[in-house]
């Protein structure tokens, strides 16, 4: 009889430590996974809204920083529809978002059209002393050239918007926009030293009416997002930017962001080029893509 209950006690003690082992065994997986999760996941916090303009641009720009965001651990989400330069800026003003994608020439002119800057050094110097108070900017993104292009045909016989410029009396010009693009405040659609030009309807008019002589110089409103734009046309170099400087930039309210997200939106702008965001806004425009599924892919791809 006192075997069997040494036996039975012994049982019980077995049966318990057997349960303690497991119990333990699963709050440390159980923080484990709690750990991974808080390290890679998204923290508490207010939600930063992104806003976006009515063009492809601005809301791929806007899915874009969203995203890179988001995977530096903020709550974010995309505000749409804010309609143009000035209403966006009045967005954030109002604390509607917290930060939208621009570019730095068109930005610069619609806060100081004083300013004379074109390079891009000289344009996000002015910039910044132009910002409004409680806004700050990230870093440019230096491969995105969204200046206008000033196009010819080859019986016109210069190379380069400065030498365009001094030859350009008596010259009929053209301009037009590039659909999708972040639209440009009609003083920078100017060409230096020429007449002001004519608007047609897109690209494909404009190239249309330089092959047929009824004007000798167009102007389009950014980079060309489909290469038949262009096709047979002569695109003048601008090395001394006589076209001001435009470069994709985020305007964000000031303490909004940590330095590791801040860090983030400036390894976007390390990545960023002309050649990627003009297929993408192409890609939205030709396939209906949606820009939240671009913006994911470009960031999966470039290791954001």
């Amino acid at each position: 009889m006192a075997f069997l209950v040494a036996t039975e006690s012994w049982c019980r003690r077995m049966v318990l430590a057997a349960s303690r082992r497991l119990l333990v065994r699963a709050l440390v997986i159980a923080t484990a996974v709690l750990a991974v999760s808080c390290g890679n996941g998204v923290e508490s916090g207010p939600v930063v809204a992104v806003g976006a303009g009515d063009s492809a641009e601005s809301n791929l720009l806007a899915q874009i920083y969203s995203g890179a965001l988001a995977r530096a651990g903020a709550r974010t989400s995309v505000v749409s529809g804010l309609g143009g330069r000035a209403d966006r800026l009045t967005a954030l003003d109002a604390n509607r978002v917290q930060l939208f994608g621009e570019h730095t020439g068109a930005l610069l002119a619609e806060l100081d059209s004083s300013s004379d800057a074109r390079t891009p050094g000289e344009v996000n110097q002015a910039l910044n002393r132009a910002l409004p108070a409680g806004t700050v900017v990230a870093d440019a993104a230096d491969g995105t050239d969204m200046r206008p292009r000033v196009l010819t045909t080859a019986a016109v016989g210069v190379h380069s918007v400065a030498e365009l410029a001094a030859h350009c009396d008596g010259r009929a010009i053209g301009v037009a926009p590039v659909p999708g693009l972040l639209e440009l405040p009609a003083e920078l659609l100017r060409i230096p030293g020429c007449a002001a030009p004519v608007p047609l309807p897109d690209p494909a008019a404009l190239r249309k009416a330089l092959l047929d002589g009824s004007i000798q110089v167009g102007l389009l409103s950014g980079p060309p997002i489909d290469p038949a734009d262009t096709d047979g046309l002569v695109v003048l170099a601008d090395a001394d930017y006589a076209v001001r400087a435009e470069n994709v930039i985020p305007l964000f309210r000031k303490g909004l962001l940590d330095d590791r997200r801040v860090k983030k939106l400036n390894y976007v702008a390390g990545e960023l080029n002309t050649g990627d965001l003009s297929a993408m806004v192409r890609r939205m425009r030709d396939e209906r893509a949606q820009p939240a599924d671009l913006a994911r892919d470009w960031l999966d791809q470039h290791g954001l």
